[in-house]
Protein backbone atom coordinates (compact mmCIF):
# COMPACT_ATOMS: atom_id res chain seq x y z
CA UNK A 1 0.00 0.00 0.00
CA UNK A 2 1.84 3.53 -0.73
CA UNK A 3 2.10 5.72 1.67
CA UNK A 4 -0.47 8.67 1.67
CA UNK A 5 1.11 11.72 0.16
CA UNK A 6 0.59 15.07 2.38
CA UNK A 7 0.42 17.22 -0.98
CA UNK A 8 -2.66 15.71 -2.24
CA UNK A 9 -4.31 16.25 1.29
CA UNK A 10 -3.63 19.59 0.95
CA UNK A 11 -4.46 20.43 -2.37
CA UNK A 12 -8.50 18.36 -1.33
CA UNK A 13 -8.01 20.67 2.01
CA UNK A 14 -7.55 23.65 -0.16
CA UNK A 15 -9.70 23.23 -2.94
CA UNK A 16 -12.96 22.57 -0.24
CA UNK A 17 -12.75 25.94 1.34
CA UNK A 18 -12.57 27.50 -2.13
CA UNK A 19 -15.85 25.63 -2.52
CA UNK A 20 -17.15 26.79 0.19
CA UNK A 21 -17.21 30.32 -0.55
CA UNK A 22 -19.81 30.68 -3.15
CA UNK A 23 -22.66 29.02 -1.43
CA UNK A 24 -21.58 32.12 1.63
CA UNK A 25 -21.75 34.43 -1.43
CA UNK A 26 -25.07 32.86 -2.52
CA UNK A 27 -27.25 33.90 0.08
CA UNK A 28 -30.71 34.92 -1.17
CA UNK A 29 -31.51 38.66 -0.27
CA UNK A 30 -34.95 39.86 1.30
CA UNK A 31 -36.89 42.39 2.53
CA UNK A 32 -39.83 40.95 5.49
CA UNK A 33 -42.53 43.47 5.50
CA UNK A 34 -43.75 43.04 9.04
CA UNK A 35 -48.09 44.52 8.70
CA UNK A 36 -50.47 45.16 11.01
CA UNK A 37 -54.23 46.23 10.35
CA UNK A 38 -57.25 44.87 12.41
CA UNK A 39 -55.52 43.42 15.25
CA UNK A 40 -53.39 40.91 12.96
CA UNK A 41 -49.81 40.95 11.34
CA UNK A 42 -48.50 39.36 8.95
CA UNK A 43 -44.61 38.77 7.26
CA UNK A 44 -44.86 39.71 3.97
CA UNK A 45 -41.53 38.83 2.31
CA UNK A 46 -40.00 40.09 -0.84
CA UNK A 47 -37.16 39.35 -2.87
CA UNK A 48 -35.41 41.22 -5.82
CA UNK A 49 -36.80 41.99 -9.26
CA UNK A 50 -35.38 42.55 -12.40
CA UNK A 51 -38.53 44.92 -13.18
CA UNK A 52 -40.76 46.72 -11.10
CA UNK A 53 -43.92 46.33 -13.35
CA UNK A 54 -44.70 42.88 -12.80
CA UNK A 55 -45.07 43.06 -9.04
CA UNK A 56 -48.31 42.49 -7.40
CA UNK A 57 -50.23 44.27 -4.35
CA UNK A 58 -51.31 42.47 -1.51
CA UNK A 59 -54.61 42.68 -0.24
CA UNK A 60 -55.01 43.90 3.73
CA UNK A 61 -58.32 44.18 4.90
CA UNK A 62 -60.81 45.50 2.53
CA UNK A 63 -59.09 48.95 2.33
CA UNK A 64 -55.43 48.64 1.51
CA UNK A 65 -52.83 47.14 -1.12
CA UNK A 66 -49.58 46.79 -0.11
CA UNK A 67 -46.75 46.91 -2.55
CA UNK A 68 -42.89 46.45 -1.87
CA UNK A 69 -40.97 46.63 -5.20
CA UNK A 70 -36.98 45.46 -4.16
CA UNK A 71 -34.78 46.54 -7.31
CA UNK A 72 -30.81 45.68 -6.84
CA UNK A 73 -30.38 46.51 -10.61
CA UNK A 74 -29.32 48.31 -12.62
CA UNK A 75 -27.14 50.04 -9.92
CA UNK A 76 -28.75 53.66 -10.30
CA UNK A 77 -32.19 52.27 -10.10
CA UNK A 78 -31.51 49.71 -6.95
CA UNK A 79 -34.23 50.89 -4.23
CA UNK A 80 -36.60 49.31 -1.91
CA UNK A 81 -39.75 50.68 -2.59
CA UNK A 82 -43.15 50.61 -0.70
CA UNK A 83 -46.55 51.87 -1.23
CA UNK A 84 -49.73 51.32 0.18
CA UNK A 85 -52.42 52.47 -1.93
CA UNK A 86 -56.25 52.56 -1.03
CA UNK A 87 -58.62 50.31 -2.68
CA UNK A 88 -61.91 52.35 -4.24
CA UNK A 89 -64.41 51.68 -5.95
CA UNK A 90 -63.07 53.97 -8.99
CA UNK A 91 -59.20 51.96 -8.55
CA UNK A 92 -56.39 51.85 -6.62
CA UNK A 93 -55.19 55.14 -5.01
CA UNK A 94 -51.64 55.55 -3.79
CA UNK A 95 -51.90 57.39 -0.26
CA UNK A 96 -48.36 56.17 0.76
CA UNK A 97 -45.42 56.02 -0.72
CA UNK A 98 -41.71 55.37 0.75
CA UNK A 99 -38.12 55.07 -0.66
CA UNK A 100 -35.30 53.73 1.23
CA UNK A 101 -31.75 53.01 -0.14
CA UNK A 102 -30.37 50.07 -1.35
CA UNK A 103 -28.46 48.36 0.74
CA UNK A 104 -30.23 49.87 3.22
CA UNK A 105 -28.02 50.60 6.21
CA UNK A 106 -27.54 48.68 9.16
CA UNK A 107 -28.66 50.03 12.31
CA UNK A 108 -27.89 47.38 15.32
CA UNK A 109 -29.94 49.04 17.80
CA UNK A 110 -33.17 49.62 15.52
CA UNK A 111 -36.19 47.86 16.67
CA UNK A 112 -38.31 48.63 13.34
CA UNK A 113 -35.53 47.87 10.78
CA UNK A 114 -34.82 50.02 7.91
CA UNK A 115 -38.23 51.49 7.67
CA UNK A 116 -38.84 52.57 11.29
CA UNK A 117 -42.25 52.17 12.23
CA UNK A 118 -44.85 53.52 9.92
CA UNK A 119 -48.53 54.39 10.12
CA UNK A 120 -51.29 54.96 7.21
CA UNK A 121 -54.80 55.62 8.02
CA UNK A 122 -57.98 54.99 6.42
CA UNK A 123 -59.41 58.64 5.36
CA UNK A 124 -63.06 57.17 5.59
CA UNK A 125 -63.16 54.33 8.29
CA UNK A 126 -61.13 55.86 10.73
CA UNK A 127 -58.73 52.47 10.39
CA UNK A 128 -54.78 52.14 10.62
CA UNK A 129 -52.60 50.11 8.81
CA UNK A 130 -48.88 50.04 10.47
CA UNK A 131 -45.63 48.46 9.12
CA UNK A 132 -42.27 48.06 9.24
CA UNK A 133 -39.51 46.17 6.85
CA UNK A 134 -36.29 44.33 7.92
CA UNK A 135 -33.90 43.53 4.99
CA UNK A 136 -31.30 40.48 5.27
CA UNK A 137 -28.54 38.93 2.85
CA UNK A 138 -25.70 38.17 1.71
CA UNK A 139 -24.29 42.25 3.70
CA UNK A 140 -25.39 41.52 6.63
CA UNK A 141 -24.13 37.80 6.82
CA UNK A 142 -20.91 38.98 5.72
CA UNK A 143 -20.86 41.77 8.34
CA UNK A 144 -22.29 40.14 11.01
CA UNK A 145 -19.47 37.04 10.67
CA UNK A 146 -17.19 36.93 13.81
CA UNK A 147 -19.58 38.84 16.11
CA UNK A 148 -20.74 37.43 19.64
CA UNK A 149 -24.42 37.84 20.59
Amino acid sequence: MPAPRPCLFLIGLFSSQLLAVPARAAVVESVACHVSYGGETRILQVRPVVSPYGVAVEKVGSYFLFRVVFQKEPADLATIKIYVLAAKDSGPTPIHQATHAYPPPLVEAAPWGFTGLNHVYEPLRDGELSYWCEWSGELRESRSEGQQQ
